[in-house]
């Protein structure tokens, strides 16, 4: 008797992330010692796009890893169908994560710039004919931002569940307003988005919730009033001064 497939239907799919302190063993260890972590009690999701944002090393993709991983994606990227490792190093904080979740996604995948080179190599070696769902033409065989827009233009689709770490690490800021485009046309399908991201340009998306992670823990924040945002608008509104400010030798040894 054939299996009845499990019905799908347009997000949202994930709501909330939770922190469970009673799984925690070892408190002052990586991650929990990340002040954003250690801070950390539920994460609202927003149903179509929601940003992590914040400087290096504040524990936005590492949550962001903990969430693919919990939601059965290989900590290095892909698909469901993709279960290897370069190098295992991913944290163990998704034992610790509770997610509430809604209907079960047609699609999920988990993009992790880094590591995307590991990806296409494991595409490869899966099987060649796993690229006719990446556009039919070999990802190494293209720059890396040319093979970002591969992943984006075909394998993603509608009612999908998308997890994405830096997507703009290797696109142009033109790319990134395309991105952004093909970022709404995704969420008018039934997609659901959860994105690292240092880009204002891309965090520029209208209707998203923004979290940013700081010292003081994780707080949503406005577009506007993020430090991306107000750094990118002060420099490039006045960048002579900027620069006058910042390479200034008057007084230096």
């Amino acid at each position: 008797m054939a299996r009845r497939k499990l019905p799908t239907r347009p997000g949202p799919y994930l709501l909330r992330v939770q922190l469970l302190r009673e799984r925690i063993t070892a408190p002052d260890s990586f991650p929990y010692c990340l002040p954003a972590i250690r801070n950390l009690e539920t994460l609202d999701l927003h149903p179509k796009v929601t940003f992590f944002v914040g400087e290096n090393g504040a524990g936005k993709s590492t949550l962001l890893e903990a969430i693919a991983v919990e939601c059965g994606l290989n900590p290095e990227g892909g698909s469901r169908n993709f279960n290897f490792a370069t190098r295992a190093s991913h944290s163990k904080l998704g034992e610790a994560l509770r997610l509430a979740k809604s209907v079960v996604p047609r699609d999920s995948y988990f993009l992790r710039a880094e590591s995307f080179y590991n990806v296409a190599t494991e595409i490869e070696r899966l099987d060649p004919d796993l690229l006719s769902a990446y556009g039919g033409r070999s990802l190494h065989e293209q720059s890396h931002g040319e093979s970002f827009f591969a992943l984006f233009k075909n394998r993603f689709r509608g009612n999908g569940l998308y997890l994405m770490d830096e997507p703009e690490a290797a696109l142009s800021p033109q790319r990134q307003i395309e991105f952004l485009a093909l970022l709404h046309e995704f969420c008018k399908t039934g997609a659901q988005f959860v994105i690292a991201t240092h880009s204002p340009i891309i965090m520029a998306h209208p209707d998203a919730r923004i979290y940013v992670f700081g010292a003081d823990g994780i707080r949503e924040t406005p577009y506007t009033e993020t430090d991306h945002y107000v750094v990118t608008r002060g420099f490039l509104t006045n960048h002579q001064r900027a620069l006058s400010v910042l390479l200034d030798d008057t007084g230096r040894e």
